[in-house]
């Protein structure tokens, strides 16, 4: 029954912030033969349709505050909704120091927070002009922040909050997360929940797959963007 395979990004088709490899790229070409394809992203839809290097691909990004339809003619992206949703910047900074000071997250590179656009935001626990190898040494097996994940998402119960990055958390205004943004996607297009499924690696707890994960699409666990092909085969039968 399926029509639409909609797709995570980081960790599930590329490794974090690089380009399709050949063989994920072929075998998005294969789906898009029989399937509808979708890309479901945490960033803006422009930054992943170049990261993906201009595949012909719609896309929600932002949690789905943005959306961007494919235009096979210009080969570009049109950009159809783009919400802005309104942020206390003042509420939001208090909060995030109130929080630095009770975890000892009070020496940090850079702004203590980021403010999207969109309305998003994101807390980076060791800075915004942290170094590289410093957030990636910080918490590779996320158990650092989901030890207080509870705590965050108490402070910011005005936010879906995601255990982001290496060391960061994003907001997202509620009621946006990538299940919402399934359940617009599938009302504005005519499609019944068991018609589409979803490829995800960040399905843990705290993770921004998880409530797909945990609600009635189809979710198929990409745990290594190198085994993509091997996971999805079984859909081209």
């Amino acid at each position: 029954m399926l029509k639409t395979i909609a797709f995570d990004l980081d960790g599930t088709l590329t490794q974090h912030k690089t380009p399709l490899c050949p063989a994920n790229r072929l075998a998005l070409e294969k789906l898009a033969q029989k399937y509808r394809l979708l890309m479901v992203g945490a960033g803006q839809v422009m930054r992943i349709f170049h990261q993906m290097e201009m595949f012909p691909i719609d896309i929600i990004g932002n949690y789905g505050l943005q959306y961007g339809i494919y235009d096979s003619q210009s080969k570009e992206i049109q950009i159809v909704r783009d919400l802005h949703l309104p942020c206390d910047r003042e509420s939001v900074t208090a909060r995030i120091a109130s929080l630095r000071a009770k975890y000892g997250f009070t020496s940090y590179a850079g702004e203590s927070v980021e403010f999207h656009p969109s309305g998003c935001v994101t807390f980076p626990l060791l800075g915004t002009k942290a170094r590289q190898e410093d957030k990636l040494a910080f918490d590779p097996t996320r158990e650092k922040r989901r030890s207080f994940l509870s705590d965050v998402e108490q402070v910011f119960s005005d936010y879906v909050v995601f255990i982001g990055g290496s060391s960061s958390f994003d907001f997202a205004p509620k009621p946006y997360d990538k299940r919402y943004a399934l359940d617009l996607y599938c009302q504005d297009n005519g499609l019944f929940h068991e018609e589409l499924a979803y490829c995800g690696d960040d399905y843990g707890h705290g993770g921004n797959d998880e409530s797909v994960y945990k609600s009635d699409y189809a979710f198929i666990c990409i745990d290594d963007y190198r085994d993509f092909p091997a996971k999805i085969a079984h859909l081209l039968d």
